[in-house]
């Protein structure tokens, strides 16, 4: 008996299978998570592009919108003290990036900006704008956006009293 657990246990036939086996499934459970890695890289990266492709398209409306200084010396132009420059036909901005975007005076703020080194002598107008912009690939699933506000002034000279 003690004879036969012995060449039972010196004999290797078959090892090189079960070896060859456990290598194949290791090998295919690293392969699988590598490709789910990826995967999830690739969307990832998909998903930074579109915010930031989102951002630098509202960028882009504050930025025409302030280029133009007549979006800000249309009076009368202000319905309820807001303006949308991307509508008006007399006024036209180039919008490449199709923001939306909406100027707003804010009438009760008065003063020069702290620090700015204006003086008395002029005017000081505030406006705010607020442009939001999307993903411009049309391939998306599931658009970004993004808003940004910029707040700006504009200085003009006070009217002169007759006195």
């Amino acid at each position: 008996m003690i004879r036969k657990t012995t060449n039972i246990l010196s004999n290797e036939n078959g090892a090189a299978l079960v070896i060859a086996l456990l290598m194949m499934i290791m090998l295919t459970l690293v392969g699988l998570g590598s490709i789910f890695t990826s995967t999830f890289e690739v969307k990832l990266s998909g998903n930074k592009r579109g915010t930031t492709n989102a951002f630098y398209a509202a960028d882009s409306g504050v930025q025409v919108i302030m280029a133009n200084l007549n979006n800000f010396n249309l009076p009368g132009q202000y319905e309820d003290n807001k303006y949308n420059p991307f509508n008006d036909e007399d006024n036209p901005n180039p919008n490449p990036t199709q923001a939306t975007a909406v100027i707003t005076y804010i009438p009760d703020q008065h003063g020069a900006p702290r620090g700015s080194g204006f003086g008395l002598d002029v005017d000081i107008l505030y406006y705010v704008i607020k442009s939001t912009g999307q993903d411009q690939i049309e391939f998306s699933p599931v658009k970004s956006a993004c808003t940004v506000e910029q707040k700006v002034f504009r200085v003009v000279p006070k009217p002169e009293s007759g006195d």
